[in-house]
């Protein structure tokens, strides 16, 4: 395992000692700011309900460092089903929630990291135990994030991704921005 984990920065220029292993997305890809003052929208730091239709979570998309024992991860948000989030809801704070079968969704989080995009990929969510983020596992496509997931990726496409995307004070707190 190398110990270089540093990279620099696309948009500052700067040198890092430290490689981010995770990024987290604040909200779904369709969530505007003038929802949080609506009586039937609710934005918190796992799950989202838009106009009383919509309903998402957050999980994590946990890809492989080739050649070391890290993961990184993408900390993104699913759309569910009202049936889906109801149940997820029901059990989020109960122990041995991580034995519900995984809830079907819709990937809402777009990452830039990518040449097309990641939005409405087919995935499945699972369950973990308590205090522990749900897992989103992909369709096994030909999609990049797909493949990386089921492949694994290189200490430096982990850097390339770290270059590529903008720090939190230059994104203004975007979908990218923030680690997980």
């Amino acid at each position: 395992m190398t110990t270089d984990h540093g990279f620099t920065c696309s948009c500052c220029g700067s040198g890092h000692v430290e490689l981010p292993l995770n990024h987290s997305a604040e909200a779904p890809a369709v969530w505007d700011p003038a929802f949080a003052e609506a009586d039937d929208c609710l934005l918190s730091s796992d799950q989202c309900v838009i106009k009383a239709q919509h309903y998402f979570v957050k999980g994590l998309i946990e890809i492989p460092v080739i050649g070391c024992d890290e993961v990184f991860s993408w900390a993104v948000w699913v759309s569910l089903s009202r049936e889906n989030f109801s149940r997820a809801a029901d059990v989020w704070d109960t122990p041995g929630r991580e034995s519900e079968p995984p809830y079907f969704g819709w990937l809402t989080t777009e990452l830039s990291a990518y040449p097309s995009t990641t939005l409405n990929l087919k995935t499945h969510l699972h369950t973990r135990p308590l205090g522990r983020r749900p897992s989103i596992e992909l369709e096994p496509t030909d999609h990049p994030l797909a493949v990386e997931q089921r492949t694994g990726i290189t200490l430096d496409r982990v850097r390339e991704i770290a270059a590529a995307l903008r720090p939190p004070a230059a994104a203004g707190g975007g979908p990218e921005a923030a680690s997980a």
